[in-house]
């Protein structure tokens, strides 16, 4: 069934500096663009049912000319705002993420939505996206009038937005893999053998569907990967 709406969140489209860079009448289209591929089939892809939407088909939709419509196309890809697919349709990362995202939400219990934030899970996430770890400890006979169980709080990096965390923490949910802060580490090392960033690398985990990274899934030996995701190859 076609969903009326997607998420969106103000604090990611203000603070996103590759879509900063980019002027006014850029942004504009870009929403725009949004809502087209939010219609489109695949879903997060620059279509109308199977016709792919050209330049020319876009600036007819959105009222301008070719030349303004192309000029605010390549602001947008020179700043990495958009990918290009195999088939050279326009797509969304971050779109197709969150859909593969819905869809392993709603298997992840009846009752929908988040699965760490249902009741009765081990692992719940906060209003101020921190994770709640249950840390049960077996106890000695020496403490086990004394022991109990603690509760180990991980807070989102500061160098990641709370959306891709919140999908990331869903995601190992799933998998039924703990959060810790020996898991992120092992993340930001591997994401920066690639020159990516740490929510760059989570956001990979979520459109894949990884429980772990490894750069050398992700590293050609003939490319060179950049933090937008294009892989050039060497002149």
């Amino acid at each position: 069934m076609k969903r009326p709406s997607f998420q969106f969140y103000p604090a990611d489209w203000l603070r996103d500096t590759a879509l900063r860079s980019c002027s006014t009448g850029a942004r504009g289209l870009w929403i725009d663009m949004i809502c087209y591929m939010h219609e489109g089939n695949p879903y997060g892809h620059l279509k109308v049912g199977d016709k792919v939407i050209l330049p020319s088909n876009l600036a007819r939709m959105v009222g301008e000319t070719l030349e303004v419509v192309q000029g605010w196309l390549d602001e947008l890809k020179v700043a990495g705002v958009y990918d290009i697919g195999d088939d050279g349709v326009i797509i969304s990362r971050r779109m197709i993420r969150d859909e593969n995202l819905r869809e392993i939400r709603a298997k992840g219990g009846k009752l929908g939505g988040n699965p760490a934030l249902m009741k009765g899970d081990k692992v719940n996430l906060d209003v101020n996206h921190k994770v709640e770890i249950e840390d049960k400890q077996i106890p000695t006979p020496s403490s086990s009038s004394s022991s109990s169980n603690k509760k180990i709080i991980i807070t989102c990096p500061e160098n990641v937005s709370e959306s891709t965390w919140n999908d990331f923490v869903a995601l190992r949910k799933t998998k039924k893999a703990p959060v810790t802060p020996t898991v992120i580490d092992g993340i930001a090392k591997e994401a920066t053998k690639l020159g990516w960033s740490l929510e760059r690398a989570m956001q990979e985990m979520c459109t894949q569907g990884w429980q772990g990274f490894k750069a050398d899934w992700l590293k050609p030996k003939d490319q060179k990967l950049t933090e937008t995701g294009f892989a050039r190859r060497p002149l």
